[in-house]
This record gives structure tokens, C-alpha cells and sequence, in this order.
């Protein structure tokens, strides 16, 4: 009988005493045991399972009146004697900020101030036993019931967790979950400074020094900068994905996939699978797959969808790709293509500079999940980067087309790529000038801009065509290496040769020269070969000379 699959379902207990279909995670506190961290930093992208990670974690360690070791005997972690002696052997505190997602400061200190109330709330046994003084008990109502100011809400963590140790005579075991959805939502919205700083007080005031904690285990998107948020804190370590420790715990291996598939009848799915969802690697674990789109691919019979870039909150990458230089939308020319861009990646975070500093734009996609690494780093190198799998691939092709029809609406920019392929160069020609013009906001092209610059700009626009069209950049064909070539998917429609010159203010060439050289190489090299070789028979050979935004076209057919 299969399993029910756990989409969305988030509660450890919920998911197994429901019956769901679990994938055998529990060696994730075998490793946070053996580790001995007191306080750990894991960022994972979106929907990789942290939330269920932590839960699983609560239910393991808290100390509660009910016996929860049921939960985990027919898992991994069971056989671990060491690790068995733990189950339910600590108070825990367990927080998720994962929902913290306001337009305003005062929104999203309410709920906040109502999550950490309501985790009291949980320990409401603590006022059962005369264990906490008088002017304890009315501070530990006034949480319960909201009538504290933000100044005490950012220390009632670091209280609760000295009167739980006290209660249990055992140290706590902090959880927090998304702990910088808070911060994200906050640059968003433009309350940045009240945001870190409260977070800042909560988060330093239990984790710094702190006698009565055992163990803390946090779990975001990003790592935020030290000076931003732990400030003053140096027992927190980070394991990224670019760390061993954890690799296998988030997201799922192919193994794990392949059992899916097979319980589910669709093993012959795997492939495709691999080219929507894998790609990830974490340290040297590669072949990550996308949890969240593997089960909803599954729950949906395999059919293949954007499930995961659907879901996340992509606002802010557009807007910073949108924003950022030529260079990086040419960077991502050479990512759509399939191949690897080598960045520096800091190591922290820090919101506001993120449209100063391109490399906290690429730590951002890389731990966002819209890049993986290409291959593990040396300590102190640049890291490879790529796009992981088809399923980002289309994300970056929508920003991509969201460029140009801003710069050109949509009936206009269907025009231009209609007129291109229909061979009409005089409309195609004056709507790419119009173009190059107006796209003056959304894609950079200085005075003294470089050809790929250029060459990354044409290919974007080209996005459009990817339903009747193969579009290729800098591959080899004929005596020579061309720019851009347009394979048609029916043959007996027009093949176009695209190739770039550049035009400088150092440079001893002016347009037209230029533009009769670009024309004369696509002949000279022959160019047309590897379309004549699948059998295109009318061949468009175009020729681009740019400087600034100014612009020169020439074509030439062979039929």
C-alpha cells in the first residue's frame, strides 16, 4: 500500500504517526550529538526540510509527559545506543519564524511577541510548582497574555530558558526555525534597522554565555552577517552548503528519490526527474534533489512543473538581477547556456549592501538555491558556479523576457522576434533600435561596454523564441567560432547567424567598418555549415556593429 506523500506537512509527529511516507532523516541528531556545537548555524534553501528537521529534533530531545520514543524506533537513529539515551531527556524551546512576513515593524513584532508567548504558553507548567519567585510569576504571565514592551520581549528567551533549567535540572535545547525570514521581510519592506536590532537583543541575550542552554540549533535561508545580528557572539558556527557537516540531511539523494519513485510506480521517471530537481550538491555530496518538487511531482503523477520556484518568494531576486550591472546579466548569458561563472561568495550577509557588492548578490543565489557550486572550493578560492537544474533554468528565462517587456511591451517585443524570423530586417532593424534605447533601466550598456555585454543582451531577447527555435551562442562550425546561431525546429523555416563587433572610443574602427567586417567573417569562416548540415535551406546571415547604445545592422540572405 503506498504512502501518503507529506506535502506541507511540517510536524514530525503529525507526519509519522499519519502514516506519510518519511524519508529516514534521524541521522541528523547523531551527527548534531556527535558535533558538540553549542550553538549551529544551517542554511539550506527553501523548502529542503529544515522546518521538519527541527521538529523531528524537538520531538527527540524535549522532556514531556508523554513518551515520544515510539516515534523514532523503526528509524535509523534507534540503533545508536548512545544517542537513544538522549530521547526525552531536555527541555526544549522551539520557535519558527518562518510565516514573519510583514510590510511593516509594528505588524511584525506582534507576531512575534505572539510566538514567543505562546512557546510560554507551552511551558505553562512551570507556574504549577512554587519553582519561580512572585515577581517571576507576574513576568512570566505578562509574556503569556502580550503586556510586555519589545525591550523585555528581547530577553524573555534567555529568561526561559534559566527557569526551564532550573524546573528539569537539565540545560534547554533551543530550536529556531527561519530565523531570517524576519530580516528578509524587513529589507523588503523597509524596517530594516528596528528588525536586526530587536533580533539582535533576542538572539544575543540566549545565545551569549548562556549557562542554562545546552545546545541551540538555527536554520535560515541565508547566513547574516556576525557584526549584523551576533554580534558580540563566538560560539556560533555556520555550516553552509559549502561544508561537509550535513550535507545528506537536507534535500534528497537519488537513492532516496529512486525508493520514491518506486513505491509510487514511477521509476521510469527518474531522468527527467534529474534534469527538473537535481543539480544541488552540498560540501561533495552532489546530485541533490529538490524535495518540495520531487514529492509535488509525485503526488501529481510525475508530471514535470516549476513547483518550487512557484512557491518561493522571488521578489527580491528579480529586483537585484533587474538592477545589477551588464556585467552580471552577461555572467548569466554564459549560466543560461549551460556553462560556469567563478565568484567570490562572502561569507556574510548584509542586506543593505546588497546592491553595492555584486558578490553579496552571488552568496545570495547561491544560498537561495538559484545557483549551486560547480565543484567543492579550496579554502580561499573563487567558487564555480551554475544554475542546478531545468526547473531554475525556466526562472531565469522569465526574468529574463520580464527585462524586455519592460523595455519594449509585449505586443512590440512579439513583433520584433516575429519580424526577426520572418526575414522583415527593415521592422526587426528599428524595433532593435527602439529597443537598445529604452532598455536603458533594466539592462546596463555603457559608453565603453564589452562585446559580451552585448552578446548576453541579444541572447536574453532571444529567450522568446526558445518554443520554435534552438538558440546557440560560441560554438564552433565551419573555420571559426560564431556569436549567436538560430536553429530552426522545422527545417524548412529561416536559419539566422548572428555575429557582434564592438566599437570603442580606443579604437582605430568606426561602425560601418565594423559592420562589413562582422558580415564578411560569417562568410569568410562559413558559418553556414552546421545549418546546411541539418538541412535548413534559407539562411539569414546578420550583422550587428554597436557602440553605446548606438547601433548598425546588415544582412545578407542565402537561399
Amino acid at each position: 500500500m503506498k504512502k501518503p506523500l507529506p506535502i506541507g506537512i511540517s510536524d514530525f509527529k503529525e507526519l509519522i504517526d499519519g502514516g506519510y511516507a518519511y524519508v529516514d532523516k534521524t541521522l541528523f541528531i547523531e551527527e548534531i550529538t556527535e558535533e558538540r556545537i553549542k550553538v549551529a548555524l544551517i542554511p539550506r534553501p527553501r523548502r529542503f526540510g529544515k522546518t521538519l528537521n527541527l521538529s523531528m529534533l524537538r520531538y527527540y530531545f524535549e522532556k514531556s509527559e508523554e513518551d515520544t520514543s515510539y516515534l523514532f524506533k523503526d528509524l535509523q537513529i534507534w540503533q545508536n545506543e548512545a544517542c537513544r539515551a538522549l530521547q526525552g531527556q531536555y527541555p526544549v524551546i522551539f520557535l519558527t519564524f518562518k510565516d514573519i512576513k510583514y510590510s511593516s515593524w509594528e505588524e511584525a513584532f506582534k507576531v512575534l511577541r505572539f510566538l514567543i508567548s505562546r512557546e510560554f504558553g507551552r511551558h505553562r507548567y512551570l507556574l504549577e510548582q512554587e519553582m519561580l519567585m512572585i515577581e517571576e510569576r507576574e513576568l512570566f504571565g505578562k509574556i503569556v497574555s502580550e503586556e510586555v514592551d519589545q525591550a523585555l520581549v528581547g530577553q524573555s528567551l534567555l529568561l526561559l530558558t534559566e527557569w526551564l533549567h532550573r524546573y528539569h535540572k537539565q540545560p534547554v535545547v533551543l530550536l529556531i526555525d527561519e530565523y531570517d525570514t524576519p530580516i528578509h521581510a524587513a529589507y523588503i519592506g523597509n524596517y530594516y534597522d528596528p528588525a536586526i536590532e530587536f533580533l539582535r537583543n533576542l538572539l544575543s541575550g540566549c545565545l551569549k554565555d548562556n549557562q542554562h542552554l545546552k545546545q541551540a540549533i538555527l536554520t535560515g535561508i541565508l547566513r547574516i552577517a556576525k557584526e549584523s545580528i551576533f554580534s558580540g557572539l563566538n560560539n556560533v558556527r555556520t555550516f553552509t552548503l559549502l561544508n561537509e557537516a550535513f550535507r545528506d540531511k537536507f534535500g534528497l539523494l537519488e537513492s532516496e528519490v529512486s525508493a520514491l519513485l518506486q513505491e509510487h510506480d514511477l521509476s521510469e521517471r527518474l531522468p527527467d526527474l534529474k534534469t527538473w530537481y537535481n543539480g544541488y550538491r552540498i560540501g561533495s555530496c552532489t546530485g541533490v534533489y529538490n524535495p518540495w518538487s520531487v514529492l509535488n511531482c509525485i503526488a501529481e503523477q510525475g508530471r514535470l512543473a516549476p513547483y518550487w520556484v512557484n512557491t518561493s518568494d522571488n521578489a527580491l531576486i528579480k529586483r537585484l538581477i533587474a538592477q545589477s550591472t551588464g556585467g552580471l546579466k552577461a555572467d548569466l548569458e554564459e549560466l543560461l547556456k549551460g556553462g560556469v561563472v567563478q565568484r567570490n561568495i562572502e561569507e556574510g550577509l548584509v542586506f543593505p549592501q546588497l546592491g553595492q557588492s555584486p558578490g553579496s548578490i552571488w552568496s545570495l543565489l547561491l544560498h537561495s538555491g538559484y545557483l549551486t557550486i560547480d565543484a567543492t572550493p579550496s579554502y580561499g578560492t573563487e567558487i564555480q558556479l551554475k544554475i542546478p537544474n531545468f526547473e531554475v533554468l525556466e526562472l531565469y528565462r522569465t526574468i529574463i523576457l520580464d527585462w524586455f517587456t519592460i523595455a519594449l511591451d509585449e505586443d512590440h517585443y512579439r513583433l520584433l522576434l516575429n519580424s526577426l524570423v520572418q526575414g522583415d530586417i527593415h521592422t526587426f532593424s528599428q524595433l532593435f533600435k527602439e529597443f537598445i534605447l529604452s532598455s536603458a533601466s533594466v539592462f546596463d550598456v555603457p559608453a565603453e561596454a564589452s562585446e559580451k555585454i552585448y552578446h548576453a543582451f541579444v541572447l536574453g531577447m532571444l529567450v522568446g523564441l526558445k518554443g520554435s527555435y534552438e538558440v546557440k551562442s560560441n560554438r564552433e562550425s565551419g573555420l571559426g567560432r560564431y556569436d549567436v546561431m538560430l536553429f530552426p525546429k522545422n527545417p524548412q523555416d529561416l536559419g539566422i547567424i548572428m555575429e557582434f563587433k564592438k566599437v570603442g572610443r580606443f579604437e582605430n574602427i568606426d561602425l560601418q567598418t565594423a559592420l562589413d567586417s562582422a558580415l564578411r567573417q560569417i562568410k569568410e569562416k562559413q558559418y553556414a555549415l552546421e545549418l546546411q548540415e541539418r538541412g535548413v535551406k534559407r539562411i539569414l546571415s546578420l550583422a550587428f556593429a554597436f557602440e553605446g547604445k548606438q547601433v548598425l545592422i546588415k544582412h545578407e540572405f542565402n537561399c
